[in-house]
């Protein structure tokens, strides 16, 4: 089926032939019709699947045919608007925007945090028919009166359960309440939680829903392997596989912001050239070093979950799990980076002992075992025990953060037998044959409290 026979605008396909494309996603082909049939769309997709097109497509042609969007003296209104959790992703859905509705005569901006709010005031006050805006960086223009979201027609929430994640809850009811009763509200989730299916309740009318894919699934074209490493010895087997591999550009995840600064310095001075990209960077400074990672200028970018949400690299061929996320549902969004668009694409995670658990969490979820994969020279020692993370495992979603696990203030004696549990799928040709440990993992399991609201808003 091609685009021309989802009953797109002359001025839409004309766009989309000169993006190079001809042939809808599966996603597209079932969001554009819905969409432009004034549906509410409740929509499950991958990551690379085409998602923004398929909602941009029809928003921009739904918007042209109640007009052009000017009222009042001449002035444009805010009659679509696009909430993203991340700087990044809201920057990909503005690109993407213009891309499609560059020969529309309908205007649109951007605006999140981490920039000067001076600039977004200006093309507010001048007028746009789309917003797109994360959540914070919104509220705060709407409390300068820079911005009147009273005349909405069309509301889309892109990846909401990374927003709901971010503990951006209270800010999205805040902006609803903005909003008119009637208007047609698309939501797009990569997983369906429970929260997620609470808010659809709330918001959505007789929504269609849309899922191309199983929820919780990964990219067919992506292949998955697990490297059994120790923990101390993940950096130099990153760099091993780099350099012996001559990749040329690679994604890499770890967990906290800290451990991504130190990891991009480890591997320049390994020769690597690389940057990290996180929350507590300026706009500026991420921008700067996507656009290096792009160019190839530097062969490895170094992202914690929250920075990476939202990047739209052309033909990224590796994606590196240098540590395993606390959330099951986040290595989903990780590996997603690659194989997208229809090429396929590798993901690799260095697993130590202590990510045991967590690895059981991921395989859990994706209803599959990855393989393991043990590098020679890099074998795990058997005599390591499993340490606590620091960081309990939250296997639900929300506006929870994983905390540092209490202390039961009771010492906690190990059995006879200290060494590790065998990674499961390791045969005798790849380690020893190892007895399980009793050792108890207690500190893993402690509680979770409510995302700090003021630090999500300043990494959006």
């Amino acid at each position: 089926m091609p685009f021309s026979s989802l009953g797109l605008r002359a001025e839409l396909s004309r766009a989309v032939s000169e993006k190079g494309y001809s042939i809808p996603t599966p996603i597209q082909k079932e969001a554009i019709p819905l969409i432009l049939q004034g549906r509410d769309i409740m929509g499950g997709a991958q990551t690379g699947t085409g998602k923004t097109a398929g909602f941009t497509l029809p928003l921009l042609q739904r918007l042209m045919a109640t007009g052009k969007g000017k009222a009042d003296k001449g002035r444009r209104h805010v009659r679509a608007l696009v909430l993203t959790p991340t700087r990044e992703l809201a920057a990909q859905v503005a690109d993407s925007v213009l891309t499609y509705g560059k020969h529309l005569p309908l205007r649109s901006t951007v605006v999140y945090g981490g920039v000067s709010i001076n600039p977004q005031k200006q093309k507010l006050i001048k007028g746009v028919d789309i917003l797109v805006a994360t959540p914070g960086r919104l509220l705060d223009l709407v409390g300068q009166r820079s911005v009147d979201l009273s005349r909405v027609e069309i509301l889309v929430l892109d990846e909401a359960d990374r927003m709901l994640d971010m503990g951006f809850i209270r800010d999205i009811r805040r902006v609803l309440a903005l909003l008119p009763g009637h208007k047609q509200t698309l939501l797009f989730s990569a997983t369906f939680s429970k929260e997620i299916k609470q808010l659809s309740h709330e918001l959505l009318k007789s929504p269609a829903m849309i899922e191309v894919a199983q929820r919780n699934t990964t990219a067919e074209r992506v292949t998955q392997v697990i490297h059994p490493v120790d923990q101390h010895r993940k950096r130099e087997l990153l760099s091993y596989l780099i350099g012996s591999n001559n990749w040329q550009r690679v994604l890499v995840f770890t967990r906290t912001k800290h451990g991504a600064n130190r990891l991009s310095e480890q591997l320049n001075k390994d020769g690597i050239t690389a940057d990290a990209i996180h929350g507590n960077k300026s706009q500026g400074a991420r921008t700067r070093a996507l656009s290096q990672f792009k160019s190839g200028s530097i062969h490895v970018l170094v992202a914690t979950d929250i920075a990476a949400r939202g990047l739209d690299i052309d033909q990224l061929p590796h994606v590196v799990n240098f540590e395993l996320p606390n959330v099951a549902e986040d290595y989903v969004h990780r590996i997603g980076r690659t194989g997208r668009a229809g090429n396929a694409g590798e993901a690799m995670s260095l697993v130590c002992v202590d990510e045991l658990d967590l690895l059981k969490d991921i395989e859990r979820l994706i209803k599959r075992e990855i393989p393991k994969d043990v590098i020679e020279g890099f074998e795990p020692d058997p005599a390591i025990r499993a340490k606590p993370l620091g960081k309990t495992r939250n296997k639900g979603r929300g506006n929870q953060q994983q905390t540092a696990a209490k202390s039961s203030g009771k010492k906690k004696t190990a059995k006879s037998n200290s060494q590790r549990p065998p990674f499961k799928g390791e045969n005798n040709d790849q380690g020893r044959s190892r007895k399980r440990s009793s050792q108890s993992r207690s500190g893993q399991k402690g509680s979770s409290q409510q995302r700090s609201h003021n630090s999500s808003r300043k990494a959006a």
